[in-house]
């Protein structure tokens, strides 16, 4: 494994930023990124590892996707989600993602043409602060793994419990990241990586815990809670680039030096090999009524 973090700069550059400083979250603006595309990369390869394909389809069954529904999804990034909500309401439902991402949208609706679903999935270019519909429009409004980067959550859920009819359901899902857990010989180091990052990325980095909160606060009506667990004890590739990127983001913020970075990944290549490899991570979804 090797985070591409190039020659360590030494003992008196190795903090390219001040202690606390913040990494801006790439997925808040996802069109300014040098190589937008290499995104949209990353979300395809996520929604086809097995173990998350299994978790998003669990959430969409207990947020109540039914054939014949129509569907709003905010956040919908390249359209992994969408298009298992296409399959999942049939030739009588429908399907709207929105993101603000241009880039994004092409892909999605690229990639929902490629499967035989755009009569059935379609995509916008908008921002979950003000969505562009009428009221009670949709059976159900869902947004998964998209509040951990939204600095007001209630904003976005608002609008989204705004356009979603009574008794329809308003259903979102995040990861925690304070259930990660990576098996590593030095967990000291490994705790200062992967919590030292999602600190300096997200504005809560332990969102997900907070959603059914959330939902009640803002007066949805019998809000429940699921609970999944990504598991990786092989590596998938999808868990190899996010491990890499969180160690290039450590150096990036001075958390810690090349060096020892290329030694903690190499570290988990050894315990891949030898069968110790775990990762976990929590996802949360939670499902409320309007009223």
């Amino acid at each position: 494994m090797s985070p591409a973090t190039g020659r360590d700069p030494g003992p008196d550059r190795r903090r390219s930023r001040a202690p606390g400083a913040r990494l801006p979250d790439p997925f808040r603006d996802l069109d300014a990124q040098p190589d937008p595309a290499e995104f949209i990369t990353r979300l395809e390869e996520r929604g086809a590892t097995p173990a998350h394909a299994r978790l998003r389809r669990r959430f969409l069954r207990f947020a109540g996707v039914t054939p014949g529904a129509s569907v709003l999804e905010v956040g919908s990034g390249s359209g992994a989600v969408a298009r298992d909500i296409g399959r999942l309401v049939g030739p009588g439902g429908n399907v709207v993602g929105i993101d603000p991402s241009r880039v994004s949208v092409a892909a999605a609706r690229r990639l929902a043409r490629r499967e035989g679903l755009q009569d059935r999935v379609g995509f916008r270019v908008a921002d979950g602060r003000r969505l562009p519909f009428a009221g009670s429009r949709f059976d159900v409004s869902l947004a998964v793994t998209v509040l951990l980067h939204v600095e007001a959550p209630d904003a976005v859920l608002a609008e989204m419990i705004r356009v979603t009819r009574p008794s329809g359901v308003v259903a979102v899902q995040d990861q925690d990241f304070g259930t990660l857990v990576v098996a590593h010989p030095d967990r000291r180091l490994t705790a200062r990586i992967l919590d030292g990052v999602a600190e300096a990325l997200y504005p809560d980095p332990r969102s997900g815990r907070g959603l059914p909160g959330l939902l009640a606060r803002l007066g949805l009506r019998r809000v429940r809670l699921l609970t999944s667990v990504y598991q990786d004890t092989t590596l998938e590739p999808y868990t190899k680039a996010f491990l890499e990127r969180r160690a290039a983001n450590a150096v990036q913020l001075g958390i810690v030096a090349a060096p020892t970075v290329e030694r903690w990944l190499d570290d988990l290549t050894a315990l891949v090999a030898s069968g110790g490899f775990v990762m976990t991570l929590n996802f949360y979804g939670a499902a409320g009524i309007k009223p």
